[in-house]
């Protein structure tokens, strides 16, 4: 999976440079992301005290987020754009890896069209989608942790407001046990992907077969048998899934009102103004949403384990048919 595109000369420059290509433009876009969390304290501020401000200074204020929003609007565009390319030529490295050693292998193994044409096209499509956010995430962390620790001192909350950079720890608190607790919820769910794949796989076979004889493929009987078992697994999928999102909807509920519930007296007090209420709430979504990318990307990771786990068999199968 990995070796045919970053251990091969032929694909080193597609692989490495461009990879090179996508850090740079994600470094891009996270210092157009801080420039705007600090826009907020100063345009929010005029918001709150409208009698000490001008007309054109809300238009400046206007103006001047446009002239961060657009550029990272273009960044984030093209950097999608290309990223795609990268992860297709991916995905055309491990085909032709895969054709290579399948051709040679003597050995008959069952869906072997489905694991070099569909798996590998998710494979790539979510490594696409899934490494873009995890290396956004590791960018976010390293630009907005000192803001977020600095903003930290404005907490007025007991316990925790003599804790140097409690918005941090507060964030990565929340983001590990969130992980934790998503886990186990969720420790069902990549086997019953990997069933739920077998029965499609069982149940496409015979419709394949069944385009050349209909006479001895596809009858009633064998289209519901095999049917019936994609209907069971997705049925249980479905159930799984019921109580995991019910957790996964609530978290990220929550959150939303926690750097409110954490700095929001401050407002009251003094302490804070407007401006900083929603800087911290920014920063702190930001910070707390890079250490939870895992969280909610929980789907998408399950089904990107169930595809690991039928191409590292499909591999295995391959290499030893070819002995």
């Amino acid at each position: 999976m990995f070796s045919s595109f970053f251990k091969d000369k032929k694909w080193a420059v597609w692989a490495y440079g461009g990879l090179f290509v996508i850090v740079v433009s994600l470094v891009l876009q996270t210092r157009l992301n801080v420039a705007i969390n600090d826009w907020y304290k100063n345009f929010y501020d005029i918001l709150q005290n409208v009698k000490d401000h001008s007309v054109d200074e809300f238009w400046a204020g206007i103006w001047q987020f446009l002239l961060i929003a657009m550029p990272y609007v273009i960044i984030a565009t093209l950097t999608t754009f290309f990223a795609s390319h990268w992860v297709f030529r991916w995905r055309e490295a491990m085909t032709f890896a895969y054709v290579d050693v399948w051709r040679k292998c003597e050995k008959d193994i069952e869906g072997s069209s489905q694991r070099m044409q569909e798996d590998i096209y998710r494979f790539a499509k979510i490594t696409e989608t899934l490494g873009l956010q995890i290396l956004r995430a590791m960018m976010t962390l390293i630009a907005f942790i000192p803001v977020l620790w600095a903003l930290s001192s404005g907490v007025e909350l007991a316990y925790i407001k003599d804790i140097p950079g409690s918005l941090v720890w507060i964030a990565l608190a929340v983001s590990i046990g969130g992980l934790i607790i998503s886990w186990f919820v969720g420790i069902k769910l990549p086997k019953l992907e990997y069933n739920i794949q077998k029965s499609e796989a069982a149940f496409r076979k015979e419709l394949v077969y069944a385009e050349d004889d209909k006479v001895r493929y596809a009858t009633n009987e064998s289209i519901i048998s095999l049917f019936t078992g994609v209907k069971f697994n997705f049925y249980r999928l479905f159930l799984h899934y019921g109580y995991f999102n019910i957790w996964l909807i609530s978290f990220s509920q929550f959150m939303v009102i926690v750097p409110y519930m954490i700095m929001g007296s401050g407002l009251f007090t003094g302490l804070i103004t407007l401006g900083i209420l929603v800087q911290v709430s920014n920063a702190f979504d930001q910070v707390r949403s890079s250490f939870s990318v895992f969280i909610d990307n929980w789907t998408t990771i399950t089904e990107l384990r169930s595809i690991h786990k039928r191409l590292s068999e499909f591999e295995a199968n391959i290499k030893f048919g070819e002995q």
